[in-house]
């Protein structure tokens, strides 16, 4: 299985992270006064999880107030098509044309749900995914809250459906735990899906990489060192492993560990803005 990018599980240090191991693409946030580059929130949970959720009519609504004149014709066009229908196995490829119709005019929370719509009738595995990934990126990129909730449990149920096809799909249980732990709050969900993997393939990279974040989030570091080398016995120069597993020392109180990982991965990931970024951080705990 290929690793998993789009699962931002930061520490103190969670912008650089975001910035150069592929992670989540949050825009850039402010540096803390004294302190790292803060990313994300510094918690896998949505901080949103008691907020009621958008409605989709709402959302669609709003996002038809930005249509020019000329798309309006062609989302016009698409559901008159629709109306004309009655067979679900015939709705289902008008469905997916009506979702690129939104996604050509930038309207993505609309686009996703008519193509998860369209993947739930033809009952397809590979389209749940699309849409549950969708709507799983548009949740990571924040926005409105209550959006951001529905769009969390658009994306689970996309993935839950996908997992009822073919359970085995680790990367969809990689997915479905991040939408469970950073939009639906369901942290103790989404840890045991990870769980599951490793129980099944205690090397699994992405799981453990993924598990050692959770673990530094929760000041468990010791089970977090554990996660990381998992990975670093495997990959020696994997530097999202390293970068993470420099910070599980700093949070053991070992900083001279922590400065001789940080201080290997600006060899490997020799880049000028990155090696300014460590050094500052460096600075400020040694």
């Amino acid at each position: 299985m290929k690793p998993v990018h789009y699962i931002s599980i930061i520490g103190a240090l969670g912008l650089v992270a975001l910035l150069y191991f592929g992670a989540n693409t949050t825009p850039p946030a402010k540096k803390a006064e004294g302190g790292a580059p803060q990313g994300m929130a510094a918690g896998m949970s949505s901080t949103h999880t008691s907020m009621q959720p958008a409605s989709f009519d709402s959302i669609e609504t709003a996002a038809r107030k930005t249509l020019p004149e000329h798309a309006i014709g062609e989302v016009a066009a698409v559901e008159k098509e629709l109306s004309s229908l009655k067979d679900s196995v015939a709705m289902a490829p008008v469905y997916w044309k009506l979702g690129k119709v939104w996604q050509e005019h930038k309207q993505f929370p609309v686009a996703a749900y008519y193509y998860a719509k369209s993947a739930k009738l033809e009952n397809s595995e590979k389209n749940l995914n699309f849409a549950g990934q969708l709507f799983l990126d548009l949740m990571q990129r924040g926005g409105s809250p209550a959006v951001t909730v529905w769009e969390a449990q658009q994306s689970i149920a996309c993935f839950q459906r996908s997992l009822d096809l073919n359970p085995k799909n680790d990367t969809v249980k990689m997915a479905l735990a991040a939408a469970l732990i950073e939009g639906a709050g369901e942290t103790m969900q989404g840890v045991q899906l990870l769980l599951g993997i490793t129980r099944e393939r205690p090397d699994d990279i992405p799981a453990n990489l993924m598990l050692g974040r959770l673990a530094i989030q929760s000041g468990q570091f010791d089970k977090a060192v554990g996660r990381f080398e998992t990975v670093l016995k495997q990959e020696a120069n994997n530097t999202e492993a390293m970068y993470f597993l420099a910070e599980a020392y700093k949070g053991k109180g070992e900083k001279q560990k922590a400065i001789e990982l940080f201080e290997k991965c600006k060899k490997i990931v020799n880049n000028p803005e990155f090696d300014k970024e460590i050094d500052n951080y460096i600075n400020s705990f040694k």
